[in-house]
């Protein structure tokens, strides 16, 4: 019972960082209430590898 009540807890707090992310930091713009956690969010984006737009990519 308590790995379901966590469970439906986590996955509203996950959902909800997706959509802030998505609507601020992705756009390049600062969170309006808390700026530390836009930054946050950045710099752990910024160290994970990603594929971009590049002309060397071999396919």
């Amino acid at each position: 019972m308590l790995a379901i009540v966590l469970m439906m807890l986590l996955v509203p707090a996950v959902s909800a960082a997706v959509v802030l992310y998505v609507a601020y930091p992705h756009r390049g713009e600062d969170l309006p209430v808390v700026p530390q956690l836009g930054d946050a969010m950045r710099k752990g984006v910024d160290a994970l590898p990603t594929f971009g737009d590049h002309e060397d990519v071999r396919a």
